[in-house]
Order: C-alpha cells, then structure tokens, then sequence
C-alpha cells in the first residue's frame, strides 16, 4: 500500500499538482523557523511577459523617483492575503491598464528565501492599453515594442534574457505548463523529489517518519542560509541521510509550485527535482548507501511514473531555478 500512496504522491507531484505540506524532514539548526509574512520577513515577486503575434512585448514606462522614464516588464511586489495568480494580475492591470492570464510559469529566481521572484508568460484577456494621459504613481504608459527593438533606456537588463526565455518556450514547450496550486504552507520550503539514475532505472528519495513521504526541507534565514541560497536547504537535507563527498548533487529545476496567501499563510513550498550520481561512478549501479532510518531509496517500477522521470529530466524539461 506504502508504494501505492508514494506512486500517486509522485504522480501529483510531476504533474505540477501539488500535496498539502504536513511536517518538514529537515530544518535550520537551532531554533524552528518562524511562519513566514510578507513584507515582513520574505518578500515575493511577480513579473510578466507578454508576446503578441507580431513578436511584440508589453513594456510599461517607470514612474518612481529612482527609475523615472526608463522601461521595464510588468512587475511587482505581492501584497499580504494575495494568490500569486491575483498579485501578477493586479500588477498588469495597474501598470498596463490589461486583464491578464497566466499561461505558465517560466522561472523562479531567489536571493535566498526572504526574496523570491515568480516570472510567467502571460496573455492579455481585456482591458484599455495605458497611455500617458493616464500616468499615476503605477507607470507612466505601457506599450507593445518589437523583441529586437525595445525602447531605451530599460530600467534594467535583466529583463532581456527573460523576454527571450518567454520566445523560446512560445517557439518549442520543454517542459509541461506549470501554475501555482492554491495550497497553503506557513514556510519557505522545498519538496524534493531526488533521483538516481542507471540505464532506464530511477530510484527516488523517500522519508519514512510518517508514512513514507517526498522529503520536504524548511529554508531557514539566517545569514548563511541567505548567502548560500535556497539550495543549502537541500544540500542540508541529504547531508542527514548521505555520504555527500563522493557525490554530485544537482538541482534541476521545478516541478511546481504551491501557496495560498490567505489566512496569514504567505509561506510556499517548491517541488524540486534533484539528481545524485557518483562523481567516479565505476561499476555503481545501486543508488548510494543512506545513512540512519529516516530515509530509505524507493525503486520506481511503474512504467508510466518511471517514464515520466526520464523526460523531466532532460535538459529544460523544468522550470529552472535561478540564484
């Protein structure tokens, strides 16, 4: 029945929709980490970007002190009680004058996870372009800008390489569309899906305090764990459970992502893919040794399931998650 249950979970999980955080496995030395609030101890993002058929994107002219007149996507801070899909469409509407729609998430950047930013491919559904008579606090106006000609000067270059990221995934889907689930989380935290592969045979990470459960680790904020950034709640997990010195450890990307926003549960949980190999795999074809019993290696034997595996992890087949 246990392999029944983790199936399904894992199911759900490469399916971009999600399972209710219970308890984290792993967590910050000391003190357990305190629920998380927006603007007060983390701080979310969400930015857009629009491409039209004529290979146009929606730009909006800055109207703060300190980037007056210059050009940047649609973008900004969540506000507390707020869904990510709620912040991104009040954004666009206050900035671009545009309904909106998500069409499906395309990157997770993070300093650390007391800032993380949500970036999506969007889509206009109504709404009156905003033209300069109608300049507020917000922005000035919004405009559609050929791709190689955008207007200058922009607020910042960072935006160039998600524009094109944006094309990219119009011109050829590498991985499936991705949405937020409405589910809540009082923390920043990561659900790993961990692998080792050999040949065609997957074996995943599973925690067993519990029922046999995907490994969910709690980011924690203190200085180190915001320099080192959010993978260090990884590197931390399975440094509980494996030799890690022989081994190398990769984090590729998301497979979803979970929050709610309301009822003072600003906190989100990542579902993560993540691959261990040996670094000198010479004649290593079983998954390395796990250490204590909280852990054990779960061969997946279902046709489908391991085939799913296969193809997200091959290369852009997730959401990357940048630092």
């Amino acid at each position: 029945m246990a392999s029944e249950d983790l199936a399904r979970a894992l199911a759900a999980v490469l399916g971009g929709r999600g399972l209710h955080v219970q308890n984290c496995d792993s967590g910050p030395a000391g003190e357990p980490p305190a629920p998380v609030r927006l603007r007060k101890n983390v701080c979310y993002v969400v930015l857009a970007v629009f491409l039209n058929e004529q290979d146009e994107v929606l730009l909006i002219q800055e109207a703060k002190r300190e980037c007056r007149g210059s050009w940047y996507l649609p973008a900004g801070r969540m506000e507390p009680g707020e869904t990510i899909v709620e912040a991104l469409q009040r954004e666009v509407k206050e900035e671009a004058g545009l309904h909106c729609e998500p069409v499906t998430l395309l990157l997770v950047e993070e300093r650390g996870p007391s800032w993380i930013r949500f970036v999506f491919l969007a889509r206009p559904t109504g709404g009156i372009l905003k033209t300069s008579k109608e300049a507020d606090a917000e922005s000035l106006q919004a405009g559609w800008y050929p791709r190689i000609s955008l207007p200058t000067p922009l607020r910042a270059h960072d935006i160039l390489h998600l524009v094109e990221l944006a094309a990219q995934y119009r011109q050829q889907a590498r991985h499936p569309l991705i949405l937020p689930q409405e589910l809540p989380c009082s923390l920043v935290c990561q659900r790993l899906v961990t692998t080792f592969t050999n040949v065609q045979t997957v074996w995943v990470l599973v925690g067993t305090v519990g029922m046999p459960h995907l490994p969910i680790t709690a980011c924690g904020f203190t200085p180190m764990e915001q320099r080192g950034g959010i993978k260090v709640a990884v590197l931390r997990l399975l440094q509980e459970c494996l030799t890690l010195h022989n081994l190398a450890v990769e984090t590729k990307g998301l497979l979803g992502l979970q929050h709610l926003g309301k009822e003072q549960t600003d906190g989100i949980c990542l579902n993560v893919l993540v691959t261990v190999a040996f670094r000198n795999p010479g004649v290593q074809d079983e998954p390395p040794k796990v250490l204590g019993e909280n852990y054990f290696w779960w061969k997946v034997m279902e046709g489908d399931l391991q085939t799913q595996l296969l193809e997200r992890l091959q290369p852009s087949s997730v959401v990357p998650l940048n630092r």
